[in-house]
């Protein structure tokens, strides 16, 4: 993209250069018709001449040639050629060269005969008159224009600091460092405006950042114990011997709804503190520990669905929350199993680049532009639609690049780092 001043200086030079090139352009054609009337006026006081000439005499030599002057006359049976003027080329014997020139031409009768006369003058002084009256003029005007363009360019760089101090403080705002923005003193008005607006809401912003904040941590928080009684009586009345069937099931599926309200509730908490960036225990993790940790863990779960795990892995060192890392691997590999068939695969990379998890399953592919939008999920998911988010979550706030693709039946993740 181009920089506002350089468009405006651009456009300035452009439309300069055009503008001048016209009005030389007009200026020296006005100049050479100036000089060209001069040397019209100058022709007719020499045929004026001629024909005072011819009034006392009775011969007429075939060319008079002058410094810059040649004078021929052509016997011509009848006059037909009125006064014409115009330009030409000629050859001047006394230079001994051709040059341009300006050219009289008209039929007199001279001594009771018709002739032809035809007064050429040199143009050679009048143009060099002309471009040098075109250069004292023009330069100096070229010369003006040069010099303006350095002092508004000077200008521009200077009247356009404020502003670029501005912009630079917006960058640097942010609502999780608990700074203020820092205002920018400024003399010119608009500017000014523009500055104290910027305050005016960051000021806001920054106020309902934290009543949003404030509120949602206590939310989640306030949830949790009511969540816990309710977890607490349904263990107490599933373990009576007084419920019948019916009563028994609809007290599962209570229990169920609840523990996917805590879920629910523990991963919106977990949304809330990665996008505040409150989680910074940061720490040295071995990511290839920690995968072999998390295959682990889950081996009953990969023994059950008789999964085949190919892992091949190098030594990563992340500086990230120890947390999150954990939670980033509980979804890639948990889904990885979750969502995958019986008797499927999962292969696992780990190199100095990224973390690759593909894995077979009888789903269709996921839609990759929203794939990790909240609350998105597969119509074959039972989830709530939160892990990919919390997954991209994580890889933002460590500055990773979190890809999905489906190709060959496999659907894989890739974390580049």
């Amino acid at each position: 993209m181009m920089r506002l001043f350089t468009t405006y200086n651009r456009v300035l030079l452009t439309t300069s250069i055009i503008g001048l090139l016209i009005i030389g352009y007009l200026f020296y054609n006005t100049l050479s018709q100036y000089l060209n009337k001069q040397i019209d006026n100058y022709l007719v006081e020499e045929l004026l001449e001629v024909k005072d000439y011819a009034s006392n005499k009775t011969n007429y030599p075939a060319h008079v040639v002058f410094e810059d002057l040649v004078i021929e006359y052509h016997k011509i049976s009848k006059q037909h050629i009125k006064r014409h003027f115009g330009d030409t080329v000629f050859f001047n014997p006394k230079k001994g060269h051709k040059e341009s020139g300006r050219f009289l031409e008209e039929d007199l009768a001279l001594g009771g005969k018709d002739y032809n006369v035809k007064i050429i003058a040199s143009k050679i002084a009048h143009a060099d008159q002309a471009q040098s009256i075109f250069l004292v003029i023009i330069l100096p005007v070229l010369g003006l224009l040069v010099v303006i363009l350095l002092v508004n360019r000077y200008m521009t760089k200077n009247i356009w600091l404020p502003f670029r101090q501005i912009l630079a403080n917006l960058k640097s705002f942010n609502l999780n460092h608990g700074g203020n923005y820092q205002k920018v003193d400024t003399s010119i008005v608009e500017f000014k405006e523009l500055n104290d607006a910027i305050v005016d809401i960051s000021q806001r912003v920054k106020s309902d950042y934290k009543e949003i904040k404030l509120f949602t941590e206590n939310a989640s928080h306030e949830m949790m114990t009511p969540i816990a009684v309710i977890n607490s009586k349904l263990d107490m009345m599933l373990q009576s011997n007084n419920l019948s069937e019916e009563e028994s099931k609809n007290l599962i599926d209570l229990y169920s709804a609840t523990s996917k309200l805590t879920k629910l509730n523990q991963s919106l908490l977990l949304l809330v503190k990665i996008d505040n960036n409150l989680l910074k225990d940061k720490e040295e993790v071995n990511l290839k520990k920690l995968i072999e940790e998390k295959l682990a863990y889950f081996q009953e779960f990969i023994q059950k669905k008789n999964i085949i795990i190919k892992l091949d892995s190098q030594d990563k060192e992340l500086l990230m929350s120890r947390y999150l890392a954990d939670i980033l691997l509980d979804n890639l590999i948990g889904n990885a199993i979750r969502h995958n068939k019986i008797d499927g695969s999962i292969n696992i990379e780990l190199n100095a680049k990224k973390l690759a998890i593909s894995n077979t399953s009888e789903a269709d592919a996921l839609d990759p532009s929203v794939a990790f939008e909240r609350f998105y999920k597969s119509p074959s998911s039972e989830g709530m639609g939160l892990g990919l988010a919390i997954v991209k979550q994580t890889a933002e706030l460590h500055q990773f690049k979190i890809v999905y693709s489906h190709e060959h039946n496999l659907h894989s993740f890739c974390l580049i780092f």
